[in-house]
């Protein structure tokens, strides 16, 4: 069995079960307000059939789940939380409640799934869980209380109606952060306090964005009746439109370092996949020690390109195992390494992890110690096996009076022994 699969089956099992009770009631009682329901179900749909594709680009770096990464749906997440903060329709008050939000929600989403599933796309069974989980969440605070009379005889429908509605946001959006940080803490192994930073500082992106016009879109069919639907749903999906090209700048960035990190493998400096291996490694201690969003891409990109000065050498090292090397020719090396890096447009932040490298960890930032420390691991580990791998570790412990920080070795001896970066040799901590 797979880690974290009770987890993920768990929260996929109470979306399954959620869905089940807003059909089983939605049949036996039948549908309130057809027309809300179809009109909410179709921009869902339409949400769904927008979605940002799940497959990489050809040649750019190998996928991995990451926090914050976005909602693949925006429109469609938009249509599901108004829908569950749908209190009137043209003045008229609406009683369709919690399960039959959660029936349209997820019906509309299936249908809009169907065409991904055909052409061979992921289905995005876990951002569909989160979104029948959260609506059901929303729905459940604001329905009853609005269906009850109690939410307009206390609040009125002004500005404290409204501000009911975003704190109400504020909650359904804590819900959906804390759901995608379980579901990735239970994929990953990460611990659990930095993802759900990087869930909540993801907000302030899309998420931002799909709930502010979720929360409008209800006032607005309040207010103007369905029309007020698609008006209001042109921003968000010329948001959309622009996260999408920023995606494919950022797909960019990924494909020319990733070409760089592979100049060293052609030209013979180092060994094949050595540079991927390092990068993997690093970005998993980076999650053990706690950094989150820029930072890990800063440590990611840096440790694809640590190696990069060797192409200024006359004479390669062998195997390319720069950790082999006396300390100054390290420096000589990492410093040649950042100038590389500086002319090739990437952030100065990757230039200058890869510069203080082969620096006393005493005198670097935490990326440069990770990125210094993976390294000599996989140099002297060279792929050979559980006991080349403890005897690397060994070597690294010795070396923590000066060269490696005692916290990023022993970090990287748990990563390991869960076996917590694809291609990298499990071991035991001893």
């Amino acid at each position: 069995m797979r880690p974290g699969t009770p987890t993920v089956g768990a929260v996929r099992g109470a979306a399954l079960l959620l869905s089940l009770a807003g059909f089983a009631s939605t049949l036996w009682y039948g549908v309130d307000e057809p027309g809300n329901a179809l009109a909410f179900g179709t921009l869902v749909a339409l949400g769904e059939l927008t979605r940002w594709g799940t497959a990489p680009a050809a040649g750019a770096l190998p996928a991995r789940e990451t926090p914050g990464s976005g909602e693949p749906a925006p429109l469609a997440a938009a249509g599901a939380l108004a829908y569950a903060l749908l209190g009137a329709s043209a003045g008229t008050a609406t009683s369709h409640g919690v399960l039959q939000t959660v029936a349209v929600v997820v019906a509309a989403g299936l249908a809009g799934i169907v065409p991904h599933l055909a052409r061979g796309r992921e289905p995005g069974l876990d951002h569909l869980a989160r979104r029948i989980l959260t609506v059901g969440f929303a729905a459940l605070c604001f329905q009853p209380l609005y269906n009850s009379g109690t939410l307009v005889r206390h609040l009125g429908e002004g500005p404290a109606y409204a501000l009911f509605l975003v704190l109400l946001l504020g909650l359904t959006a804590l819900c959906d952060a804390v759901l995608a940080a379980l579901l990735l803490r239970a994929r990953t192994g990460f611990p659990y306090g930095p993802l759900l930073r990087d869930e909540l500082r993801a907000l302030r992106g899309i998420g931002s964005a799909v709930g502010a016009t979720g929360t409008v879109m209800a006032l607005g069919v309040a207010a103007a009746g369905l029309w007020a639907l698609p008006v209001l749903a042109v921003p968000l999906l010329l948001t959309q439109v622009s996260f999408r090209r920023y995606a494919a700048v950022r797909t960019v960035n990924r494909q020319t370092i990733a070409s760089l990190a592979r100049a060293t493998e052609i030209a013979g400096c180092t060994p094949p996949g050595h540079a991927h291996r390092v990068a993997a490694l690093s970005a998993a201690v980076g999650r053990e020690l706690g950094l989150s969003g820029t930072e890990l891409a800063v440590l990611e990109h840096a440790a694809l390109m640590h190696d990069i000065g060797q192409l200024s050498l006359i004479d390669p090292v062998p195997g390319g195992a720069t950790a082999l090397l006396p300390a100054e020719e390290q420096r000589r090396i990492a410093v040649l390494g950042g100038e590389v890096v500086r002319r090739t447009g990437v952030p100065e932040a990757v230039a200058v992890v890869v510069e203080r490298q082969a620096d006393p960890y005493r005198e670097q930032p935490l990326p440069a110690r990770i990125v210094r420390t993976v390294n000599a691991y996989d140099d002297l580990a060279g792929g050979d096996g559980a006991g080349a791998a403890l005897d690397a570790l060994e070597r690294l412990r010795l070396g923590i009076a000066r060269d490696h920080h005692p916290d990023v070795v022993e970090c990287l001896a748990r990563v390991l022994a869960r076996g917590g970066a694809t291609g990298v040799t499990s071991v035991a901590t001893g």
